[in-house]
């Protein structure tokens, strides 16, 4: 039996709502980078935690804290998430900590198969995050945001 985890992007599950529904598609039909376990060799999902967000100084450190509360349970792997491999700009910092830390856990870049490439993917992500929204500060002062106001 192999036991996993899965290390997903905060800012795709925390800001924009993924619920890891791929990377747990391709996990129980062993696809994408789940495709690498034998079908017939049980498959555990000891836990799903994301990255501490984009890093200041003590980013990789904040990282270490976070895979320690997987590896206290016993994995044997931990699938970085297609999202952390597509927008992370800190990923080779973070699978450097992670491998040198961690030498006797598998270390694997992606879980789900791409449904876009990248560059499209990271494209559509950039789209989202720059949507016009309505925030605090708009709720305080009163004002509403041209997007609203445009769309009531």
């Amino acid at each position: 039996m192999s036991r996993v985890g899965i290390l997903t992007c905060s800012n795709a599950t925390g800001e924009l709502g993924c619920s890891s529904v791929s990377c747990l598609r391709d996990l129980r039909k062993r696809e994408g980078e789940f495709a690498r376990y034998s079908a017939d060799e049980p498959l555990d999902l000891v836990g799903i935690i994301s990255c501490p967000g984009c890093p200041t100084m003590v980013g990789p450190e904040k990282l270490l804290q976070r895979i320690r509360g997987l590896t206290e349970f016993r994995i044997d792997a931990i699938h970085l998430s297609y999202c952390l491999m597509a927008l992370c700009p800190f990923k080779q910092k973070y699978l450097t900590a992670l491998r040198e830390h961690f030498p006797k856990i598998q270390i694997i870049e992606g879980t789900h198969g791409p449904h876009i490439t990248h560059e499209q993917f990271r494209e559509e992500v950039r789209s989202l995050f720059c949507q016009p929204r309505h925030t605090m500060v708009d709720v305080i002062t009163g004002r509403k945001h041209e997007h609203t106001e445009n769309n009531t």
